[in-house]
């Protein structure tokens, strides 16, 4: 049995020389070390290696009444046989601040004390590594796409995300928050900027297509949902906490039912029943989630496709040249249909039913259309503003600001003391400064929550 004591001091020398002393190990060592670790990484692991894990010290009850030692199972570690190697047992002794206690391990019997010192030390500066601002910041604004991305997703995904932020900004202000409430619709439909409102399911489009980048599995969507988990729930209770401590505005009413039924319903952000419950509309049908399913479908299908065919779709130019028609033509009819539409009641109405139930859909098959176009090499000037270096930047911080930007405005707007004066100029002049806070906050949150568990996992 061997004994380790761990201090402060050791841990401060070992950040000193880490680059010499991480490599004092036998290769007997590294070799069962290494075996064992990547044997429970398995499907099915080994027995010998559920037993070592199985006899390491775990958290135990009632640590606050004093029990803090996890001595885990000499008797189990002992009795592994593994291929080459038999289980040995060890104590690590832990100082933090007055609290000492032990936390039992089982490591290959091939390691001597030292040896087994010296890969706790890597294991624990391997986590303290995940905290490192330079670490996770590295990389982070690379203005090249990684080998295995479609770079024109990029510009597509930030395009989609300042046109959520921009309509966003209109959209929560004018709940309560205006003095021409009855006059602004009428100013936002007659501009020419009104297609923006297609770019929720445009960006559900594309994410889901990344989602699709590798062969779909159940293993791969959970690892998938288990990877946006910790921003996502950081940011679920940043908002709880932030709220309720804020001095509150004359419009603090808007900020606090979204705060309510972030309490009420926070669980089902664990289950993802309701990704957004944060910036709940107040429309019905932007609650449901089948009535988005159709850009999400299209974009599973989409990268199901892209990655699993065989041959070019396009093999001709003149494909080429009526795919980009039919395309741009859909997005015309789109948008000239939302300005017709506008002075057609919209209860009861049929043309309205069918606009509603299929623009979104029609809107994101004509960007997996350019998206198809630009990878197979027919996106000309298109692909090369999608695939500029600027966006691959932004793209690795976009998760971020997506959950983020809804909480900065909402905030913004429960903290006015007066009415606001919708104009396209002020407006505009706002979705500016929303967007550099946006970016400002997504760039911290990506670095200190999302790049440090990505870390993490990976070790």
């Amino acid at each position: 049995m061997l004994g380790l004591t761990w201090s402060a001091v050791t841990l401060i020398y070992l950040l000193d020389c880490h680059g010499s002393c991480a490599w004092n190990v036998s290769l007997k060592c590294k070799e069962d070390t290494t075996a064992f670790l990547m044997e429970l990484q398995k499907e099915t692991p080994s027995k010998y290696a559920v037993l070592m894990y199985n006899a390491f010290g775990k958290v135990g009850s009632d640590v606050e009444g004093g029990n803090v030692n996890r001595p885990g199972s000499l008797r189990e570690c002992l009795s592994v046989e593994g291929p080459e190697f038999r289980g040995q047992y060890c104590q690590v002794f832990l100082k933090q601040d007055r609290v000492e206690y032990f936390v039992g391990v089982c490591v290959p019997d091939s390691c001597t004390e030292s040896e087994v010192q010296t890969l706790v030390f890597y294991a624990v500066l391997s986590c303290l590594q995940a905290l490192s601002v330079q670490n996770s910041s590295q990389g982070l604004l690379a203005t090249e796409s990684s080998g295995s991305s479609y770079s024109s997703l990029n510009g597509i995904r930030i395009l989609s995300l300042l046109w959520i932020i921009s309509g966003h900004t209109v959209q929560l202000s004018a709940w309560s928050n205006l003095d021409n409430d009855k006059r602004w619709k009428d100013m936002v439909e007659k501009n020419p900027l009104y297609v923006l409102a297609f770019s929720g399911p445009v960006y559900l489009a594309v994410d889901s297509f990344l989602l699709s980048d590798n062969t779909l599995s159940f293993s791969l969507v959970a690892q998938f949902l288990f990877k946006i988990q910790p921003l996502h729930l950081f940011i679920v209770c940043l908002t709880i906490g932030l709220f309720s401590i804020v001095q509150k505005g004359v419009f603090w009413f808007i900020a606090e039912d979204e705060v309510f039924s972030c309490k009420k319903y926070w669980w089902s952000n664990l289950m993802i029943f309701k990704l957004h419950d944060i910036i709940t509309m107040k429309i019905y049908y932007y609650n449901k989630p089948y009535t988005r399913y159709g850009p999400y479908l299209l974009g599973i299908l989409a990268g199901i496709y892209m990655t699993t065919k065989k041959e070019t779709l396009i093999k001709q130019q003149w494909q080429a040249v009526i795919g980009w028609l039919c395309s741009l033509s859909v997005m015309a009819l789109l948008v000239g249909l939302a300005y017709v539409l506008r002075d057609v009641p919209p209860y009861p109405s049929f043309p309205h039913a069918v606009y509603q139930g299929t623009h979104r859909s029609l809107w994101a098959l004509t960007l997996v259309w350019i998206i198809l176009a630009c990878e197979e090499g027919y996106g000309g000037f298109v692909d090369k503003i999608l695939s500029l270096g600027l966006w691959a930047s932004l793209s690795n911080i976009s998760f971020a600001c997506y959950l983020i930007h809804p909480i900065i405005i909402i905030l913004y707007n429960g903290k006015q003391e007066t009415t606001m004066h919708y104009t396209d100029f002020n407006f505009f002049y706002l979705f500016l400064g929303h967007l550099l806070l946006t970016i400002s906050v997504g760039y911290v949150l990506t670095v200190l929550i999302e790049k440090p568990y990505l870390f993490l996992s990976r070790r």
